[in-house]
């Protein structure tokens, strides 16, 4: 089934039965960082981890928390409010745990939730958006395709960031149902994620988009197949760095970077599997970890 549109689509009317975690909106107290605490970062499963390691190339000293919501991936076609109290209780979890700064390293999450989280908590709280932005000023034929879930193309965040380029390129948005199934999955399939690639940016290659935006951090994990499948000549950008600059001039305004020399500390947790998720850190990490439970 087609899933690429010229406009984002409607939003999900799909609705999850959830505990109204994020309705109390307690009163918030800034604080100063601890420059020696911990850089908190989750997504709904291991697509965070490529928002990851550009924090780890760019702030190496930095010791980093990352967790991932594995039991509930993906949260695209979840529904705000569910989106929005999983990343309240996932939130709380990294402060008891010390972070100092907060990055939300999934786009639906971004959309969903990332205002509430603002006025809720008073840390350093950055998101993720398409690149869509950068993609303009890489793009000479003026047509850009976007990958993203349903959870982001439907989102009002995401309307409003295409609307700010309305006649000035064409933006052909496409959600794909499965794939970070797929990219989660214990077994890598490489030949069912290149055809359901194939079938996805169909429409986009057929117009002949010169720029690919990866709108979800999941799909960075696989940017190898997806540049083959759309061809050398199609440029293909994502956020990974631009979020980890944005985190270290938040982190450098509160002088809060961290004073150490040595290569930081890792620790992860996963509301999934942990037996899977340690399958899944070693396929896109490059190695063995451990993993603790949420």
């Amino acid at each position: 089934m087609n899933m690429c549109t010229a406009t984002a689509p409607a939003k999900s009317s799909h609705k999850v039965q959830y505990a109204p975690y994020s309705q109390a909106i307690p009163l918030v107290t800034s604080t100063t960082p601890s420059p020696t605490a911990p850089i908190g970062v989750f997504d709904s499963g291991v697509g965070g981890l490529s928002i990851l390691s550009g924090l780890r190339e760019l702030l190496p000293h930095e010791n980093l928390l990352y967790l991932a919501d594995s039991r509930y991936a993906p949260y695209g076609p979840k529904g705000e409010d569910f989106v929005r109290d999983r990343s309240c209780a996932i939130v709380d979890f990294l402060l008891e745990r010390g972070a100092k700064a907060i990055v939300v390293a999934c786009n639906t999450a971004t959309a969903a939730a990332i205002a509430l989280l603002r006025e809720r908590y008073g840390v350093p709280l950055i998101g993720v958006e398409p690149a869509i932005k950068t993609a303009a000023k890489l793009s000479q034929r003026g047509i850009v395709g976007v990958l993203a879930t349903s959870g982001t193309i439907g989102s009002d965040k995401f309307s409003r960031l295409q609307d700010l380029f309305i006649g000035r390129m064409e933006t052909l948005t496409c959600a794909c149902p499965g794939l970070v199934e797929l990219i989660e999955a214990p077994d890598f399939d490489a030949a069912a994620i290149t055809a359901l690639l194939e079938e996805f940016t169909a429409p986009i290659r057929e117009k002949h988009a010169d720029v690919l935006v990866l709108g979800c951090t999941h799909y960075s994990l696989i940017r190898d197949l997806i540049q083959q499948v759309m061809g050398a000549d199609v440029r293909i950008v994502d956020t990974d760095l631009a979020v980890a600059r944005e985190t270290k001039r938040r982190l450098e305004a509160l002088n809060a970077l961290t004073p150490a020399t040595q290569q930081g500390e890792l620790h992860f947790f996963s509301s999934g599997d942990v037996a899977q998720q340690k399958r899944l850190l070693a396929r896109y990490w490059g190695e063995a970890m451990e993993v603790e439970v949420f």
